[in-house]
């Protein structure tokens, strides 16, 4: 299920903590976005009709909770992003970032490590 990056800020405050009513989820995007309620409310319906996440009505009011996992989000998002931009390919993505400059000593000792323990368990 795609999710608009206005809805995986609403989805992030449900992975942070649920379940939350509607003015929570408002109450808790309101330092990062200028949203009025109804925006908010528009969000939660569209990942309602999505799937995205769950309601349970708690008398007057509706407590949201994600369906969709952080990581199950993470993995679509990581996955058309490498097959946009990169054909699918793992090797030009850190070719990429490495020829910006943009992988530290830590990052380059950490991919050494995952490639070994990918290296043990193939052998």
């Amino acid at each position: 299920m795609p999710v608009s990056d206005a809805e995986a800020q609403v989805m992030q405050v449900l992975w942070d903590r649920h379940p939350r009513s509607a003015d929570e989820v408002v109450a808790a995007l309101a330092g990062s976005t200028d949203w009025a309620e109804p925006t908010v409310k528009t969000l939660l319906n569209r990942l309602l009709n999505k799937g995205a996440i769950d309601a349970v009505r708690d008398g007057r009011r509706y407590l949201y909770s994600p369906v969709l996992t952080r990581e199950a989000w993470v993995a679509q998002q990581s996955e058309g992003l490498l097959e946009r931009l990169f054909g699918g390919r793992v090797a030009p993505l850190v070719a990429h970032f490495s020829e910006r400059g943009r992988l530290s000593e830590a990052d380059v000792a950490e991919l050494r490590k995952l490639l070994g323990e990918i290296d043990d368990d193939a052998g």
